[in-house]
């Protein structure tokens, strides 16, 4: 899969299976509804309309179910007819096992997608998620040969006309963000290290036009990042504070997306076990996940001004490792008492959060983070955990997962019951709660947000992503698509505007700490 370009066209043309292989995917219900005389000419002389509908007869999906149309060069598959009320419409999961496991080999295949309007950007993200980028297998370096992927959309129930040109661009820079995120977290250490995401960072930069802010090494811990700098100052590769900035003409608001970037975690001198530190590549899946999402909003137009604050460390075992009992000052001004070095993503986003209010001025922080393992058993493999000081952005995040395939779910947010977990007597807090059974999740994103202030009066909202950013071995690019989705207003493309659950202004209750209700404006 690695070396598979994907492509979307309005039309996929015709082609003999033998030639072209194909799947045809969709709920059967929505297959039912595929005239002959569109499928015809990617099928014949192969397949015929009498076999084509025995096929769909046949399929049965409990959830899903498939059917070969000829030998191994056609299939139809089927997904689930329902879904329940905290899964995406679109059975976006179930799409990537499909393709995964249904799309016939062969140099230049086809996909023929089947579904309403709504699900086509959910349904394009979860094509990206099963052809990831990154591999090392020997065969991979000696094949010369570029496969292609072609997709096309059949729309059918409202709004059923043709694909627009606008939209085909808006799914071909949204996958590429899925696959670029996920290409860097599936990528080891030993290459993708520090200097190496900045690599990352500077050629999205370039593309875009965009200069990065960045702060290193030494320059961190003189301008008061004492988080990014005790995390990954015994690291080989530095540790470094990196900043791409979009500031429009006529923006109205800022906001900044804050990337937890630790490119791996052996848990410092709290260090992991055996069984528990392979994967920790994927610690950085927050800040790949802010840079793909990051290049598809510049590129599809966005309107306000938006920073992507990428906090990137190795957390690594060293003489000038950070050690337990140590204090560190943090750029919010507070001290930390760090009692689990494996906590060590929260300090990173706590220097984040606080560079993006004070020196960025923004209205609005979201950070994204593989944050706490328990986030995988408070909301499970594939839904997020979101935590914020506002109810409206908490529904609008499980609204805008159900519409791009990016689950999200609530956590609690008490922070008047779950931060005093962190109380030190040396200093402002520790950096790990005193009781790991009350909500650690929770008591984690209370952590970045007291380096706010609960009293902060803009939108705070965290994203834990520890579990979805990989399914298997393989990561999912997790991240992209929501992030897009959720911030769709705020982008002049059509598509992105659909898939957004926020309108053109939204209330923001923040009342949760006695604070009177307000509306922010997102445009």
């Amino acid at each position: 899969m690695a070396n598979v370009g994907l492509q979307f066209q309005a039309s996929a043309g015709d082609a003999d299976p033998q030639s072209r292989p194909l799947l045809l995917l969709g709920q059967l219900h929505h297959l039912l509804r595929v005239p002959w005389s569109h499928v015809r000419g990617k099928l014949q002389p192969r397949v015929t309309e009498e076999l084509w509908q025995a096929a769909l007869s046949t399929l049965n999906p409990n959830p899903t179910d498939s059917c070969p149309l000829y030998l191994n060069y056609a299939t139809v598959a089927a997904l689930p007819s329902r879904v329940s009320r905290h899964n995406s419409p679109s059975a976006a999961h179930f799409i990537t096992r499909l393709v995964r496991t249904c799309l016939p080999p062969g140099a230049h295949r086809c996909i023929l997608m089947v579904c309403e309007q709504a699900d086509v950007f959910a349904s394009a993200c979860a094509l990206a998620r099963a052809f990831p980028l990154f591999t090392q297998r020997s065969g991979a370096s000696r094949r010369t040969e570029k496969k292609t992927v072609t997709v096309e959309f059949f729309l059918v129930g409202q709004d059923n006309g043709p694909v627009e040109v606008s939209t085909l661009q808006c799914l071909a820079n949204a996958t590429e963000g899925v696959r670029l995120a996920a290409r860097i977290v599936d990528t080891p250490c030993s290459e993708m290290n520090t200097d190496t995401f900045l690599e990352e960072i500077n050629k999205v930069g370039k593309e875009l036009g965009i200069v990065p802010t960045i702060i290193r090494d030494e320059e961190l811990q003189a301008r008061g990042f004492g988080g990014i700098y005790g995390v990954g100052k015994a690291a080989l590769h530095p540790p470094a504070l990196a900043v791409l900035s979009h500031t429009p003409d006529g923006a109205t608001q800022t906001i900044a997306w804050v990337g937890k970037g630790i490119v791996y975690d052996t848990g410092g001198l709290s260090i992991k076990g055996k069984t528990t530190m392979p994967g920790m590549k994927r610690d950085c899946g927050g800040a790949a996940a802010v840079l793909g999402a990051f290049r598809a909003a510049i590129k599809q137009g966005f309107k306000d001004n938006l920073h992507a604050v990428f906090c990137l460390a190795e957390n690594s075992v060293g003489p000038n490792a950070t050690r337990p009992d140590d204090i560190h000052l943090l750029y919010s001004g507070k001290t930390v008492e760090i009692n689990n070095t494996d906590a060590e993503g929260r300090l990173v986003l706590a220097d984040g959060v606080s560079y993006a209010c004070k020196d960025l001025g923004a209205d609005i922080i979201l950070d994204m983070a593989t944050l706490t393992g328990a986030q995988g058993i408070a909301t499970g493999k594939y839904h997020a955990a979101v935590l914020t000081n506002s109810a409206e952005w908490e529904a609008a995040c499980v609204k805008a997962g159900r519409k791009c395939g990016d689950l999200v779910h609530p956590l609690v947010y008490c922070p008047e019951l779950h931060f005093s977990e962190f109380t030190s007597a040396v200093a402002d807090m520790k950096n790990s709660v005193a009781d790991r059974d009350n909500s650690p999740s929770s008591c984690a994103g209370l952590f970045i947000a007291s380096h706010l202030g609960f009293d902060w009066p803009g939108v705070w909202v965290h994203l834990d992503i520890a579990a979805p950013v990989h399914a298997g071995e393989r990561a999912t690019g997790f991240g992209v698509a929501l992030l897009l989705a959720l911030f769709g207003r705020a982008s002049e493309d059509p598509l992105l505007n659909l898939v957004s659950p926020l309108g053109c202004e939204v209330d923001v209750q923040e009342g949760d700490m006695g604070r009177d209700s307000k509306r922010r404006k997102l445009v």
